[in-house]
């Protein structure tokens, strides 16, 4: 719903150096289309650079009339609070931002779409879109994504957290600067708001969740060439005791390809540091022998692990550097940082497997 030429404001209040704040963080980074202010009252008139590293020139400003100069067309919630709900600031521009003729865009669990106060102050030929809600006419999972002509990677992550989506998004970067054809599926509200669409894969009943993400890919590969490219946004990871979203999107989208997305030196799940992480390659043979099962027999060579994209964003530049020959040589696989590097050696991993 979120076409890319839309001109974006984001309501960002306190988040522009707070985990709160990640939702509108990765937009600022990875946002193809425009982002013409940040509403922040803490940070305003300062430097996004300086604040948050990101190299992209942007006002902060306090409030949505401040914005308004700048001629936004949509205002999104950057934020991700505790509980789901609108701060009162936040939700003061979000009712400003309506009343003034733009539309409003969030990922919260709550549904703001069913704010009364919200609604009333919508205009006419405005939206508000809850990209966090179930997709309509959800069916169960029917492998249907294993028929397309097109190669599927999908991101897989040894923990929560370690850069899939930014991973999708260097490779998306990659591609478009050969020209290949290529289409990323966001599966989490991040990914969703800077593609534009995708499924909320938190938002689906388990039983459809496969299903959900079978429906985004094939709508993905309807605009591409046979030799066109889907990138799937991994979510979870098969080693977190709390996720159960890695089945559903490996049988959802059918892979032709696997990237696996690790952050250097990590031997245990970040947050739960007692759960270890099996040993990479340990890691590599799992994600390739569940990517195996649920196939239809016509679909050809099971995916493999075609390259890890390594997180190195704690190391310097030397120890991102061995760091990354260590992976590679340990697995014989192909590695990189993309947010340093680039990611162009990860999709010459994927292009040079065609036809195995």
């Amino acid at each position: 719903m979120l076409a890319a030429e839309d001109r974006v404001v984001l309501l960002q209040h306190g988040g522009l150096d707070s985990l709160t704040g990640k939702t509108g963080l990765a937009m600022l980074r990875h946002r193809f289309g425009p982002i013409v202010a940040v509403i922040d009252p803490v940070h305003a008139g300062g430097s996004l650079e300086g604040i948050t590293g990101i190299r992209r020139d942007v006002p902060i400003v306090t409030s949505l009339e401040e914005a308004l100069p700048f001629v936004p067309e949509v205002a999104v919630v950057g934020l991700a609070p505790s509980g789901g709900r609108l701060p009162d600031p936040v939700r003061r521009d979000a009712l400003a931002a309506l009343r003034s003729g733009l539309s409003l865009a969030s990922g919260l669990h709550t549904r703001l779409g069913q704010d009364p106060e919200l609604c009333s102050a919508r205009q006419p030929g405005c939206w508000i879109w809850d990209l966090r809600c179930e997709p309509e006419d959800v069916r169960v999972g029917q492998a249907r994504a294993a028929a397309l002509s097109c190669r599927r990677l999908l991101a897989l992550g040894t923990d929560m957290a370690v850069g899939k989506m930014s991973a999708c998004l260097a490779l998306v970067e990659a591609a478009g600067r050969r020209h290949l054809p290529c289409r990323f599926v966001g599966t989490g509200q991040a990914g969703i708001l800077i593609a534009g669409g995708g499924v909320p894969l938190d938002a689906v009943r388990v039983d459809y969740a496969a299903g959900a993400v079978e429906a985004a890919v094939l709508e993905a590969a309807e605009a591409l060439p046979a030799d066109g490219l889907v990138l799937v946004e991994g979510q979870g990871s098969l080693c977190h005791p709390g996720s159960t979203a890695t089945l559903p999107l490996l049988r959802g989208s059918q892979p032709t390809d696997l990237l696996l997305v690790h952050r250097a030196d990590q031997t245990s799940i970040e947050r739960l540091p007692q759960i270890p992480l099996p040993a990479l390659q340990e890691l590599v043979n799992l994600c390739e022998a569940l990517a195996a099962l649920g196939r239809p027999r016509a679909a050809g060579a099971p995916p493999r692990v075609r390259a890890v994209a390594l997180n190195t964003a704690r190391l310097g530049e030397q120890d991102a550097r061995s760091a990354v020959a260590s992976v590679s040589d340990q697995l014989g696989l192909p590695c990189t940082d993309p947010i340093r590097w680039g990611g162009e050696r990860l999709l010459d991993a994927v292009l040079n497997s065609c036809g195995e």
